[in-house]
């Protein structure tokens, strides 16, 4: 979530050596660099769980995933680019173990809230869709057993809606199924304000 922005420009390359030992996370937007809010406990459930349901049905399999801590970068046009930490995808290209970031992930998840769902629905929405390799966006709310899918066609991104612990999240793009139970387990509906 972005909280505060710095009124001045930096480059890209002052905000990665920033990054590496900053007591919080930021995220990078053409020059402008913005820190990142903790997270309630059904956001870091929600992306937790994705991490590990991919995890587990990916394994020895070419695509692996990647959490809140892997930045993923955004050409926004000549110049200009941005960084920003998803709270989960799923990459289908090698990564070296020094990686900070990848701009190639198939699948995007950003867990929503209060104080991110603008951001998410908006500005990264917008941004991740240019992005070649991406075939789905994921928007889970953290609230509610809801996951709005943004796929990929022929005629650009398409939405539909996962909704209900019943149901099953489908990943044909990288061979997954993910049921909502399990992305949703230890997440109190109840508790969230």
């Amino acid at each position: 979530m972005i909280t505060a922005a710095e009124e001045f420009l930096i480059s890209r390359e002052d905000y990665l050596a920033e990054e590496l030992v900053a007591d919080r996370k930021h995220e990078y937007v053409a020059g402008r660099v913005y820190a990142m809010a903790g997270g309630k406990a059904n956001h870091d459930a929600i992306a937790g769980n994705f991490r590990g349901e991919v995890g587990n049905g990916l394994k020895d399999k070419p695509c692996r995933p990647f959490g809140s801590d892997f930045l993923v970068r955004v050409t926004l046009g000549i110049e200009e680019e941005a960084f920003y930490y998803p709270d989960g995808m799923i990459v289908c290209e090698p990564v070296g173990g020094g990686d900070r970031f990848t701009d190639q992930p198939v699948v995007i998840l950003e867990v929503l809230s209060q104080s991110t769902r603008r951001n998410d629905e908006v500005q990264k929405l917008r941004d991740y869709f240019t992005l070649a390799s991406l075939e789905v966006y994921l928007l889970a709310e953290s609230d509610e057993a809801v996951v709005r899918v943004y796929r990929r066609g022929e005629e650009g991104f398409k939405l539909s809606m996962v909704s209900g612990l019943d149901e099953v999240l489908e990943l044909p793009e990288v061979s997954l199924r993910i049921p909502l139970s399990e992305l949703y387990r230890d997440v109190d509906f109840e508790g969230e304000v």
